[in-house]
């Protein structure tokens, strides 16, 4: 594949990182102040929502190898996408919880089906390890291109502070960027015919923990590091507006910090090709982690010094999203050598752990603010400074970890 077809194949990330944001910003809220449901019967909902998508996910992964092509999933998961999502922005005027509960569990669903096979065709179009990094960096820089316009298009057309007229919005983009993306990737790209996978589910499996065993340490690895860089991100807005107190900056913080990734992505490729992926990896953790601690210092309305290591630790996002998914493709085509096709279970288990960490960030940082009493209207000095704590300290513990295992895992 040329480097055009590189391209392609990262630019379907777009409307996929474009619906990941809105569902957790957007719509709880509108769900909450504009349709009037109950906070609790929400977030319950929800809640449940995720936790039945996180379990379909090795079972996505697995029709994936066994059944289906996966551009056919993708064109499908695509199809219901728009339309769970339109529903779930245009809920029954009757029916508001019915169409939450309904709706909201085949967005998800759709999402994955998306989502899944997208990710395993890394590995079956990839031709050799830095290839597969290619084709990683691609779709995480189109992934931060997504995630930019959907927090930029609001506030720019001055719907941000409306959940409706944001997700409608939101909407109209996916509508429109996904069927001309979705078109452009399906016709450009063109999958290689692979034998189905016949083998049993459970047998997929014991193929994996029999041939690969140093594979469950990056895989721990994965869901370590996965959660120390969702505990930032989860108390991200808390920490500028109520520890910083300068709210008015997070906008330009958030853009510093994703195009800090963009621009650092040439860097991290090729320092991947010269000392190996892992090696590199294990870098760009050491550096997010050094600059991290230096941010329980930063006191009240010192927005500049947190900007810089804004900007480093954005530098360090690009590895952080593009190796561990190319490390993860390396493996999934060594399981072809071996005469079994298991990309889609591979990744559909690496989808279950980044949802499985976001659910845990929430989970530990929600739960130890609440013990420390910490409140949005008037926070105690101390719930502050465990705040900041929780933003910086345990997400670089967390990685520590992850290094130490990472260090462990051979190839």
């Amino acid at each position: 594949m040329n480097n055009k077809g590189v391209l392609i194949y990262g630019s379907l990330a777009i409307p996929i990182a474009i619906l990941g944001m809105p569902l957790y910003i957007y719509l709880p809220t509108y769900y909450v102040e504009s349709i009037g449901l109950n906070t609790a019967l929400v977030g319950i909902t929800l809640f449940i929502a995720r936790v039945l998508d996180m379990i379909a996910d090795p079972f996505i992964g697995r029709a994936c190898d066994k059944y289906f092509s996966k551009k056919s999933l993708i064109l499908f998961g695509s199809i219901l996408l728009v339309f769970g999502f339109y529903f779930l922005v245009n809920p029954f005027e009757n029916y508001p919880t019915l169409s939450l509960i309904l709706f909201s569990v085949i967005t998800y669903i759709a999402w994955s089906l998306l989502n899944i096979p997208y990710l395993a065709l890394n590995a079956v179009l990839g031709k050799n390890s830095f290839h597969n990094s290619k084709l990683s960096f691609s779709r995480e820089v189109f992934a931060i291109i997504g995630v930019l316009l959907v927090l930029l298009l609001p506030f720019l057309l001055g719907v941000s502070d409306d959940s409706s007229k944001s997700l409608e919005l939101i909407f109209y983009l996916l509508a429109f960027l996904l069927p001309c993306i979705l078109a452009i990737f399906l016709f450009g790209i063109k999958e290689p015919t692979l034998e189905l996978n016949n083998i049993s589910f459970l047998n997929s499996l014991k193929l994996f923990y029999n041939e690969f065993k140093e594979a469950k340490r990056l895989f721990l690895a994965f869901l370590i590091n996965n959660l120390a860089n969702a505990i930032p991100a989860t108390l991200f807005l808390f920490y500028v507006q109520h520890y910083l107190q300068t709210p008015q900056f997070t906008g330009a913080l958030l853009l510093l910090y994703f195009i800090s990734a963009i621009i650092a992505v040439p860097f991290w490729l090729n320092l991947s090709k010269k000392i190996s992926k892992k090696k590199t990896w294990i870098i760009s953790m050491i550096v997010a982690s050094f600059f991290f601690c230096f941010t329980p210092f930063i006191n009240e309305g010192e927005y500049i010094k947190f900007a810089f290591i804004t900007f480093f630790t954005g530098i360090c996002l690009g590895a952080d999203m593009a190796l561990p998914s190319s490390i993860q493709a390396d493996l999934a085509q060594s399981s072809k050598k071996i005469g079994n096709e298991i990309s889609g279970t591979l990744f559909g288990f690496w989808a279950m752990f980044t949802k499985l960490a976001l659910a845990l960030s929430v989970a530990i940082t929600f739960v130890s603010l609440e013990l420390v009493s910490f409140n949005t209207v008037n926070p105690s000095s101390f719930s502050l400074s465990i705040l900041a704590l929780l933003y910086s300290i345990l997400p670089v513990i967390l990685k520590i970890f992850a290094i130490t295992l990472l260090l462990k895992y051979k190839k």
